[in-house]
């Protein structure tokens, strides 16, 4: 199985990035990222799974509805991923969306295979929390745009981190691959990179997943670059590494079988101990990139 896929290496139909559970060999989690020109638009059948539609850049309108109805979300959206929190559209399963955007831009669809059927709704930006984790140079940014516990599904759990230039996050490794109540749940975790440039020269970084046990063995080392995925079926991910001068975004989309959905870890034994020296360092002063607006347009 490949973990790491370079950017065009997940291309499927009109997807830059079709991450299917059948394609990643698992049985819940799904990403795919859509590019629309200017007037653009694109159709799909939501099937089993519910959807989270985010603008990564640009703005765009989400249509949902079946045969009793249909909703329609219009979302500012944003520049692009380092310049602000943007607003989303969650569209329910067994229904018809469309995605339509008259300046055109990248919007990610972020899925998890569900059985509760809920409404289709928009998502404030203004509701967005952004979450500073971690301090000194494990510093990171958290939008918490469909964390459990923040916003409703079923199963979808979907957030945004951006890491500064030199900057480790995902930090101390982690892992969610075993069934242990109250302690650790079970979820399949797509990350989708993309990273600021200088002066014209694209930025990339690192990321590790290393096997967590028998059975788990899952071990990755990459190199990351605007676009790439990694899959992380289980085993301990981290760190995720910016190189100096370039800040690094990832998307990270989850899900699984657990009947609540629940982001619960557990940290790798030999460096759990790097979180108890977070509350003696500062954290990373040019954090937060960007706050969610006090009000939604």
């Amino acid at each position: 199985m490949t973990y790491h896929l370079p950017a065009g290496k997940a291309l499927g139909g009109p997807y830059a990035v079709d991450v299917t559970p059948e394609k990643a060999g698992w049985g819940h989690s799904s990403l795919r990222i859509l590019e629309l020109a200017p007037g653009g638009a694109h159709s799909f059948d939501t099937g089993d799974s519910e959807w989270i539609v985010v603008p990564l850049s640009g703005g765009c309108t989400v249509a949902a509805g079946d045969d009793f109805g249909q909703e329609t979300c219009e979302l500012q959206g944003r520049a692009d991923v380092f310049s602000g929190v943007s607003d989303f559209a969650y569209v329910p399963r067994d229904a018809r969306a469309t995605v339509t955007s008259a300046g055109g831009g990248r919007f990610a669809l972020t899925g998890a295979r569900c059985t509760r059927r809920l409404p289709a709704r928009y998502g404030p930006a203004s509701e967005v929390p952004v979450e500073l984790r971690g301090t000194g140079n494990c510093s990171r940014q958290v939008n918490n745009f469909g964390a459990a516990g923040v916003f409703e599904c079923d199963k979808l759990i979907a957030v945004e981190v951006i890491t500064p230039g030199g900057n480790w996050s995902s930090f101390p490794p982690h892992k969610h691959d075993e069934h242990r109540p109250g302690e650790e749940s079970v979820l399949e975790e797509i990350y989708y990179f993309e990273f600021a440039g200088h002066d014209g020269i694209p930025g990339l970084g690192y990321q590790r997943v290393s096997p967590s046990g028998p059975g788990r063995d899952t071990d990755v080392l990459a190199e990351v670059r605007d676009g790439d995925v990694v899959l992380i079926p289980d085993g301990w991910h981290g760190p995720s590494m910016a190189t100096p001068g370039h800040h690094m975004y990832y998307l990270n989309v989850m899900a699984g079988p657990e009947a609540e959905r629940a982001w619960l870890i557990c940290d790798h034994p030999d460096h759990a101990w790097v979180r108890d020296t977070w509350p003696d360092q500062p954290v990373d002063s040019r954090l937060p990139l960007y706050t969610a607006p006090e009000t939604s347009v």
